[in-house]
């Protein structure tokens, strides 16, 4: 893993080891964590099959990412690129003059130009697409599917860090002894490893690669309107601090308040027995 703090281009190749792990959102929640402490971050989709990218961009896309690597390879990137929405609103005054950006780049494209943008020769223009991203932004994040394509190699080819994303389950356990598999034959090593829906303090470490860091994010809400969910929910924001800070190789100054074990004890049980669960109340009938 690199260090960013050094000056070093960062780039990180978010891969989902089955459909559905949530690799696009988790991408969009890392890039504004790292905004959130002031840095800039390019989202590149290497996903040209699902455009699930798109779904998180409110303004027009063109061009998009298949027609820089198509029709429009000279197109700059920041030219190209379109602003996360509302990425600041839950955050207080001081920290929206403080945070970034996350710009994105997704495919939004007819199958005519998906087609194309598949071959080798654009597969060739991804990877220096890719790079020209990282020298643009702080950081840049590829948002990878299941690695069967040739932008798909071509983006963990191109990372310097590769973090596999799956689901907190035996499916997803599966899968990505998988995609270690499929990726032991480029002779590229899994990184990280990122069990979604599961819980951050009670990750088990990996028995396949004693290198590989294993980290989890707890629940969110996968709607793309209620992105990115970390400004607000600190829980979740803490698990993402923690992959942005043991992918990227930095340390982020963000600051989460305190929660005390009343708090704690609280939630809990508001968790198991509904919301009308109170710490110390008197659960005898006073009348």
């Amino acid at each position: 893993m690199v260090e960013t703090d050094d000056g070093e281009r960062s780039i990180v190749a978010l891969v989902g080891a089955t459909g559905g792990a949530g690799t696009t959102r988790t991408g969009i929640e890392l890039a504004a964590t790292l905004a959130r402490d002031g840095r800039t971050v390019a989202v590149v989709d290497a996903a040209f099959a699902t455009q699930g990218l798109s779904e998180y961009v409110s303004g027009r896309i063109a061009p998009d990412v298949t027609a820089l690597v198509t029709d429009d390879p000279n197109e700059p990137i920041p030219s190209a690129t379109v602003e996360l929405s509302d990425a600041r609103s839950p955050l207080d005054d001081e920290a929206q003059r403080s945070f970034g950006s996350v710009e994105l780049l997704p495919a939004y494209a007819p199958f005519e130009r998906l087609a194309r943008a598949k071959t080798p020769a654009a597969a060739e223009l991804f990877e220096e697409l890719v790079e020209e991203a990282a020298d643009a932004f702080d950081h840049a994040i590829v948002d990878v599917p299941p690695v069967a394509s040739n932008q798909a190699i071509a983006a963990v080819t191109v990372a310097d860090t590769v973090v596999a994303v799956t689901p907190a389950d035996d499916h997803g356990t599966d899968a990505l002894v998988r995609l270690r598999d499929r990726l032991a034959d480029l002779d590229i090593p899994v990184d990280a490893a990122v069990a979604v829906g599961g819980d951050p303090r009670s990750v088990e470490p990996s028995t396949a690669d004693s290198q590989t860091v294993d980290l989890s994010l707890p629940e969110t809400d996968p709607s793309p309107c209620d992105a990115p969910s970390c400004l607000e929910d600190d829980r979740y924001g803490e698990a993402l601090v923690e992959l942005a800070e043991s992918t990227f190789g930095v340390t982020l100054s963000i600051e989460f308040e305190a929660t005390g074990v009343r708090d704690r004890v609280a939630a809990a049980l508001t968790d198991r027995v509904g919301s009308n669960a109170t710490v110390g109340s008197n659960a005898t009938d006073s009348s």
